[in-house]
């Protein structure tokens, strides 16, 4: 017998019809929705459809997502309708004249995700009343503890952006290597899945429609700035570590015009591309 979807009244479904006709607009970034009821990974899902010519714009959503990948090829796994699990393809590589969208250049591209992490900050503290911030690059915290993630593919001339939040998950269902939480075990006024989706992709949209009007510029699209402003790495003692497997160790002191983090220790200042940061104090 197949489990009803209503049988947790704190996991309600998603309604993919209504999702689509609030977001799926004419002239707008949304062009296609498609909501899963299980999948491996929304990011592969997305990757696989760029790879076919899909355009841009579309949305994978899933309830219950089975094999999802974090950076560093890190396991995102979440019980049906617990969390958010959302791709989103995206080809800002190509113009759109009807929007004054000129290319932006591959370079801007690292931008992306700390896009999604600025309109995903924003929807949790409006929404769910939730005082999150962001961790450089792509991790959104909640106190010491991470409460989601944002993953970025390259394929096909396009950028797959995934992100993965904890709605409701209880304590026993969080993983246990390293500190992490939900938006209900955090004392959210708003659990309800369907509101923050809409605000999650809303706020995409719209951050994602100035910076292509800035041509992929950051500062001028006011992007940095925002990012800058939810950053919660800034000012920290920090802890790199980086692909190579080298550490750096120093103060987080800025963010620059290419979206990597400024460190500051004994011998200068150092930018990083790429690494994981660990909070020190």
């Amino acid at each position: 017998m197949v489990s009803s979807p209503y049988t947790d009244i704190d996991r309600p479904p998603l309604h993919g019809r209504n999702l689509e006709r609030a977001l799926v607009r004419p002239g707008g970034l949304w062009t296609r929705l498609d909501l899963r009821a299980e999948t491996a990974s929304t990011n592969a899902d997305a990757v696989e459809a760029a790879q076919g010519g899909e355009p841009e714009g579309l949305v994978v959503v899933a309830e219950r997502q089975t094999a999802g990948r974090g950076r560093r090829d890190r396991t995102w796994i979440s019980p049906a309708r617990a969390g958010i699990a959302v791709s989103v393809l995206l080809r800002p590589g190509r113009p759109d004249a009807e929007r004054d969208w000129l290319a932006v250049p591959v370079a801007a591209y690292g931008w992306l995700p700390l896009l999604a992490g600025v309109a995903l900050v924003e929807t949790v503290t409006r929404v769910a009343e939730i005082p999150a911030v962001l961790k450089w690059p792509n991790d959104l915290m909640i106190g010491d503890s991470k409460c989601a993630g944002i993953l970025a593919e390259g394929v096909a001339g396009a950028v797959v952006v995934g992100i993965g939040l904890n709605v409701t998950l209880r304590a026993n269902e969080l993983p246990t290597d390293r500190p992490a939480t939900s938006l209900q075990l955090a004392g959210a006024e708003s659990t309800d899945r369907d509101p923050l989706l809409r605000s999650l992709l809303r706020g995409i949209a719209t951050w994602y429609d100035r910076w292509r009007l800035a041509g992929g510029d950051a500062e001028a699209s006011g992007l940095r700035e925002a990012y800058r402003h939810h950053c919660g790495t800034l000012g920290r003692e920090v802890r790199v570590r980086l692909p190579g497997g080298s550490e750096l160790a120093g103060t987080a002191t800025g963010i620059d015009v290419d979206g990597q983090l400024v460190l500051r220790d004994y011998a200068g200042e150092h930018t990083v591309a790429a690494g994981d940061v660990l909070h020190v104090r």
